[in-house]
C-alpha cells in the first residue's frame, strides 16, 4: 500500500502560522499568530525576510509547546528558495538538534508533517517540528519575471503566499489531534508546461493520491469532515473535483487551501493562492484550530507540489506534479 498507517502516537503539540499584508487583508486573517504590516518582516531583503518567517512561527509554535527550540529533537523543514536557504538560515539561528531540509515545492508542509509523523509515532524521536514557508517576492524573484516588468497573468494563475506554518509533533498516546496515517504520493506528469498554469499540473497527483489513500484503507471520502489540497487555487480544485465526478464519486467535504486563505473575489489573486507557505498558514491558522474546537474531528490534507524549477521551464520541460495526503484524527 502507498498508505502507511500510524499506532497513534504522533500526537500535535502545538502549531502556528504567521503572515503577511495580504494573508492580513484575507478571510483567514484572524487565524494568524502573527501578522507583518509589510513584505520585509524588518529585515533587508526578501529572501531574508522569508527566513524571518520560519524562525518566528518556529519559536510561536515553540513557545506554546513549552520548548524551547533547542529542545526541539528534529526540525523537517523546507521553502521555495534554492537549496531551501530560507529554511537552513531559520534554522541555523534557532539551534535545532537535527535539520533535515526537504523539498516538494507547496507539497512540503504535507512532506514534512508526515515524515515526522513517521518517526515520533514509532519512537525514534521524542518530539520533531515540521515548518514550512514562502514568500511572494522571493518566489517571483526565482520563478517569474522581475515584479518591476509588470507583467499581466493569466486567469489560472496564483499567487505565492507570504506566509509559514510549524507544527510540533510528540510522541505520546494521550488524547488531542494525531496524524493516523500518511500517503506518500508519486510524480505525475500530464505534459504541461505552462507555469502559469500550475494547478491544472498538480491536479492529477493530487487525484491519484486521493484515490490510493480511499483505496488502501477501504473508505469513502465521506469518511472526513474535510477533504483539503494545497495548492491547487480554484482551477485545479476544479479538476479535481471533475476528475472524481467521472468516477461517480462526489467530493462534497473537498476544499483546497489556495481557495481559502484569499478572497478570490476582492482580491487580485487570480485562481486563487500557492506556495508551500499557503497550505502551512491554513493547515496551522485554520484548520488545526477547528480541530481543537471540535469543529471537524477528522481531517485529509494533502500537499500538492509542481517540481519545476526556473530552469526547467525555461528550457521548455513540462512540470511534474506530486501530491503526499496526511489524514488528522482528534480525540478531543
Amino acid at each position: 500500500m502507498q498508505t502507511k498507517i500510524l499506532s497513534g502516537k504522533a500526537r500535535i503539540l502545538a502549531f502556528a502560522a504567521v503572515g503577511g499584508e495580504m494573508e492580513r487583508d484575507g478571510p483567514l486573517s484572524g487565524c494568524f499568530d502573527f501578522l507583518s504590516d509589510d513584505q520585509y518582516f524588518a529585515q533587508p531583503t526578501w529572501e531574508r525576510a522569508e527566513s524571518e518567517i520560519q524562525r518566528r512561527t518556529f519559536s510561536i509554535a515553540c513557545g506554546k509547546a513549552g520548548l524551547s527550540p533547542s529542545e526541539v529533537e528534529a526540525v523537517f523543514a523546507g521553502d521555495l528558495q534554492s537549496q531551501s536557504t530560507a529554511s537552513s538560515f531559520a534554522m541555523a539561528e534557532n539551534n535545532a538538534s537535527a535539520y533535515i531540509g526537504l523539498y516538494g515545492a507547496c507539497s512540503t508542509m504535507a512532506e514534512s508533517l508526515g515524515l515526522a509523523a513517521l518517526l515520533t509515532d514509532c519512537g525514534h524521536f521524542g518530539n520533531a517540528a515540521a515548518v514550512t514557508s514562502s514568500h511572494f517576492c522571493a518566489a517571483e524573484r526565482q520563478f517569474r519575471l522581475p515584479l518591476e516588468y509588470g507583467g499581466q497573468r493569466s486567469k489560472t494563475s496564483q499567487w505565492t503566499a507570504t506566509a509559514g506554518g510549524a507544527v510540533i509533533l510528540q510522541s505520546s498516546d494521550e488524547p488531542g489531534i494525531y496524524v493516523s496515517s500518511v500517503t506518500f504520493g508519486r510524480i505525475r506528469d500530464s505534459g504541461i508546461k505552462d507555469p502559469m498554469n500550475m494547478g491544472a499540473a498538480m491536479a492529477p497527483a493530487a487525484y491519484e493520491t486521493l484515490r490510493s489513500h480511499f483505496g488502501d484503507l477501504s473508505i469513502e471520502p465521506d469518511w472526513y469532515d474535510l477533504i483539503v489540497t494545497g495548492d491547487l487555487g480554484d482551477f485545479g480544485h476544479s479538476v479535481v473535483t471533475e476528475l472524481f465526478a467521472k468516477d461517480g464519486i462526489p467530493l462534497n467535504n473537498y476544499n483546497d487551501c489556495g481557495r481559502l486563505i484569499y478572497d478570490l473575489e476582492t482580491q487580485d489573486v487570480c485562481a486563487g493562492g500557492s506556495g508551500c507557505g499557503c497550505s502551512a498558514a491554513v493547515l496551522c491558522g485554520y484548520i488545526l484550530r477547528e480541530m481543537t474546537k471540535g469543529t471537524f474531528k477528522r481531517v485529509l490534507f494533502a500537499g500538492t507540489g509542481a517540481l519545476m524549477s526556473s530552469t526547467s521551464s525555461a528550457q521548455g520541460l513540462s512540470i511534474p506534479g506530486i501530491c503526499h495526503a496526511v489524514a488528522l484524527v482528534s480525540s478531543l
